[in-house]
């Protein structure tokens, strides 16, 4: 195995540094990509080899930009790489001012995350491709490809516009976690939008007249807790997970509420099995229905719409992007493995759009809190696995 390239491990660190203090949350991604472009053309990429697609323009979520696609041709005959790392923040990292201490990055501010997740992937995949275009170093065809809306939906990597890609046939993703761990699978998800509308009326002079939607929303949840539907969910060797996370409805306490909105999610590796937690999910909504009428026998309505938010993957150990990830992990020192997600990636929607991705860790700590950190030795270890990937000595 040949020797890995060296890093500038100052330049590092000040990359990632000084992009984590921009802001940039889910939808509000310009100003990061801005900075990314700027490094780029600074470094010699022609302004034609950087692109913006229009993923923010099929997104439910709206955005100020789309996805930022580089492609740069490789000096070695060889199939295109794709490199990527999404840019947007959750809220909580807005203000952030990075401030190093000891082996860590931290927010300076007692009030806001740090960002590292994923500012630190982006500055991996960004440090590998100013080290080749700094030092001349020879590298396969490359795309560099920042996703944008990770944080709310993956919805940059569900609408890239994949001919913009170039058509890599491997892809190496950087996020959470450490850096010798390559993440071959993730789970799926479904989100759930319930409306329950009942039937308001006065609840001191007649409550007898109403049909409380927050009544048959309270049934339904307790229906799901007790037979196993809700939290933690353990069905002989099916697993899986579901949480009801958003409720609203009601204005007064006088008033029996008469409509009541509620959204949930359910995760699972085993497609069928998550369908089965969203048929349990309708089931309980409706017979909660049922069991909650006034005095006319009028029940509750129930709109119940299910969406596909990503699909679960699992790549076979032998897939030559995972082979490539682990030989460039054993290529800086580190001992290499494998592990399963319960979280979704960006790495979802590339397997669901025919392209093979591992996902790296790059050092972020207890992300999407104010206790955030990066710990600045993982960072550098994802860096190094970076250059070695970009290059393609591995």
């Amino acid at each position: 195995m040949s020797t890995p390239h060296s890093i500038n491990n100052s330049a590092a660190v000040d990359l990632v540094t000084t992009l984590m203090a921009i802001p940039g949350k889910s939808g509000q991604e310009r100003e990061v990509a801005e900075a990314i472009t700027g490094r780029l053309r600074d470094a010699g990429v022609p302004s034609d080899a950087i692109r913006h697609d229009t993923a923010n323009n099929r997104s439910p979520f709206g955005g100020e930009v789309g996805n930022l696609i580089v492609k740069l041709p490789g000096t070695v005959r060889a199939p295109r790489r794709l490199m990527m790392a999404h840019i947007d923040t959750v809220p909580l990292c807005v203000g952030c001012r990075p401030i190093r201490r000891g082996p860590l990055i931290e927010s300076r501010d007692a009030d806001t995350a740090l960002g590292g997740d994923d500012r630190a992937g982006a500055s991996v995949v960004l440090n590998a491709a100013l080290e080749i275009l700094s030092r001349d170093l020879p590298h396969p065809p490359l795309t560099l490809f920042f996703p944008v809306q990770e944080e709310v939906g993956l919805y940059g990597a569900r609408y890239v516009s994949l001919s913009r890609l170039g058509k890599p046939l491997m892809g190496f993703n950087w996020d959470g976690g450490a850096p010798g761990l390559a993440v071959v699978g993730a789970t799926g998800d479904y989100s759930i939008d319930v409306t329950i509308e009942g039937v308001a009326s006065h609840a001191g002079g007649h409550p007898e007249d109403g049909v409380s939607a927050i009544a048959v929303a309270s049934l339904a949840i307790a229906d799901l807790t007790e037979n196993g539907w809700h939290g933690l969910i353990e069905k002989g060797r099916n697993r899986g997970t579901s949480n009801v996370g958003i409720i609203n409805g009601g204005d007064a306490t006088n008033v029996v509420t008469p409509r009541l909105t509620l959204r949930a999610e359910a995760r699972s590796h085993t497609p069928a099995f998550r369908k089965r937690i969203v048929a349990e999910f309708e089931k309980a909504f409706r017979r909660a229905a049922k069991k909650v009428r006034n005095t006319a026998k009028t029940t509750a309505g129930i709109q119940f719409d299910p969406q596909l938010k990503y699909e679960s993957f699992v790549l076979s150990e032998k897939e030559p992007c995972v082979q490539t990830a682990l030989a460039a992990v054993e290529a800086v020192g580190l001992d290499p493995g494998v592990r399963i997600s319960n979280g979704g990636l960006d790495a979802n929607w590339m397997v669901a759009h025919g392209i093979p991705t591992v996902t790296l860790g790059c050092g972020q700590q207890d992300i999407h809190t104010v206790n955030e950190s990066l710990h600045i030795e993982s960072y550098l270890q994802a860096c190094q696995i970076g250059l070695q990937l970009a290059t393609g000595t591995t």
